[in-house]
C-alpha cells in the first residue's frame, strides 16, 4: 500500500474552501483525493469540524440530499453560509 503524501502548505486547505466542499464530502460525492485532503483540515480545525457535524445533522434530520434541493436555492444557501463564514 502506497503512502500518503505529507500534507504541505500548499495541500492546506482554506476553511472557505472546506465549507465548499462539505456537500459533496456529506454525499460522498467528493474524489477521494480532495476527501483526505478536507479530512486533514478537520483534523486540525475545531469550528469546521463543528460546521461539518451541524451539516451533517441537519441534513440527516431533513433528508435532504443535492439532488432534492433546487439548483437555484442550493445556489443561495452556499452563498449565504459563506457571507456568514466570512464574518469576524
Amino acid at each position: 500500500m502506497a503512502e500518503e503524501p505529507v500534507n504541505t502548505q500548499a495541500d492546506d486547505l482554506a476553511c472557505v474552501e472546506a465549507v465548499e466542499l462539505v456537500t459533496d464530502y456529506l454525499e460522498g460525492a467528493l474524489p477521494a483525493p480532495e476527501a483526505r485532503r478536507l479530512e486533514r483540515h478537520l483534523e486540525t480545525c475545531p469550528g469546521c469540524t463543528e460546521y461539518v457535524e451541524q451539516m451533517r445533522t441537519l441534513a440527516g434530520g431533513a433528508g435532504l440530499t443535492r439532488q432534492s434541493i433546487p439548483p437555484a436555492m442550493r445556489d443561495d444557501l452556499i452563498a449565504a453560509f459563506r457571507k456568514l463564514h466570512r464574518r469576524p
